[in-house]
């Protein structure tokens, strides 16, 4: 799924079924899932083979123990960020869908389409700019609460 353009792929996807605001955010999910989890495993081959994990494996303690309290926390702190980022490019890639006309039927209001209808009257710039801020102060919110939640789980901060 990661070597095939995911553009595309929605694209085709989407103009095949019924036009529906839940079948966009599945496609969305069922594409963007790989990138995350090709992250996480990276993650934690990272992790396994640190130190720590070596000496808890030395003192006898369980793979699930290991796994639970040593690797996954530590693994998870850099994963919330693509995470946050995952969601913040779902949000830009349903209003590209939007913009397009694609995938979301006509009477569904999105900002997507409010900044595609905004082009008929180019003397209204207003039109425009109130659904484009509005994705921008979304986008930057989820991306600020996944470097908060990074800040937050990161067991090298925490005193």
């Amino acid at each position: 799924i990661i070597s095939i353009p995911t553009l595309f792929l929605m694209i085709t996807i989407i103009s095949i079924a019924k036009p529906s605001i839940f079948l966009v955010m599945a496609v969305i999910g069922l594409i963007a899932w790989t990138n995350i989890a090709r992250l996480i495993r990276a993650e934690m081959l990272k992790v396994r083979n640190l130190s720590y994990i070596e000496a808890a494996t030395a003192l006898g303690f369980s793979e699930f123990r290991i796994m639970f309290k040593h690797a996954i926390p530590n693994a998870l702190s850099s994963v919330l960020i693509a995470i946050a980022f995952g969601i913040a490019a779902a949000i830009l890639t349903e209003s590209t869908l939007s913009f397009l006309g694609i995938g979301v039927p006509p009477e569904v209001i999105t900002w997507g389409s409010l900044l595609s209808s905004a082009r008929s009257s180019p003397t209204s710039w207003w039109l425009a700019v109130v659904p484009g801020f509005a994705i921008f102060i979304t986008v930057t919110v989820y991306n600020l609460v996944g470097e908060g939640l990074t800040d937050a789980m990161d067991p090298k901060l925490r005193k």
